[in-house]
């Protein structure tokens, strides 16, 4: 599923970021927050894709707030919290210009959304191979 597969890519550069040189380096740090950015939009696409694919009515349509909402409620996703935080840090990342909240921000990304992206990527991962087995 290319939906899956960009978001698994982005996900791969994300991770492979290196945060000690964002602390220090203004446009590194920027770029980090750009690949989360792009990150999240892949994530939300795959996961309605995903669920489109298992047949979940309501994912045909949505923000990603109601996407989000919606792969929570069947199970999809982990914590609803992290990634409604995570929304609202991608809707604000492109207006903060105080450095603890850009410090902060790259703290999240580290800390707690680069797990829950691994999370839904391996959940993902899993539904996509459920769909794809072949039924007796």
């Amino acid at each position: 599923m290319k939906k899956l597969e960009n978001f698994s890519n982005c996900l791969a550069v994300l991770k492979s970021a290196d945060f000690e040189q964002a602390n220090e380096n203004d446009i590194y740090r920027m770029g980090v927050i750009g690949q989360f950015n792009l990150t999240f939009e892949l994530a939300w696409k795959a996961l309605q894709a995903v669920l489109k694919q298992h047949g979940v009515e309501e994912a045909e349509t949505g923000s990603p707030r109601e996407i989000l909402q919606l792969g929570y409620k069947v199970g999809f996703v982990n914590d609803q919290a992290a990634w409604l935080l995570m929304l609202k840090k991608r809707n604000v990342s492109v207006h903060i210009y105080n450095e603890d909240e850009i410090d902060e921000l790259v703290i999240l990304i580290r800390d707690s959304f680069i797990p829950e992206f691994t999370a839904l990527e391996e959940t993902l991962r899993e539904k996509v191979a459920v769909e794809d087995t072949p039924q007796d």
